[in-house]
């Protein structure tokens, strides 16, 4: 079994920035990993993806450019840098993990999800 906990949320004025963390424990995989958002009343979509080595990313058309998202296997932690945040990018962002080596990650092949983190963008 794997956990994951994300951190990092909270509230930011357009045009800023938030830095979201995913720790994992549990039993140790080989897996690609990526963050989810959910807005109300929306579907949960895929924001950006990357490979158990790294060398791998895919990013949603919106963010790229703004968001990067990168992970410290030693560490067992996931991040996404997010720049120039927009409000229409307030919802809850998930952590997930899922046993592939193919970006983007589909959700139905997510194995393991966070509890998410609430971002808000809101002058």
């Amino acid at each position: 079994q794997v956990q994951l906990v994300e951190s990092g949320g909270g509230s930011v004025q357009p045009g800023g920035s938030l830095r979201l963390s995913c720790s994992a424990s549990g039993r140790p995989f080989r897996s690609a990993m990526g963050w989810f958002r959910q807005a109300p009343g929306k579907e949960r979509a895929l924001v950006a993806s990357i490979t158990y080595s790294g060398s791998s990313t895919f990013y949603l058309d919106s963010v790229k450019g703004r968001f990067t998202i990168s992970r410290d296997n030693a560490q067992n932690t996931m991040f996404l840098q997010m720049k120039s945040l927009k409000p229409e990018e307030t919802a809850v962002y998930y952590c997930a993990a899922a046993p592939t080596t193919s970006l983007p990650i589909d959700v139905r092949l997510v194995r393991y999800w966070g509890q998410g983190t609430k971002v808000t963008v809101s002058a």
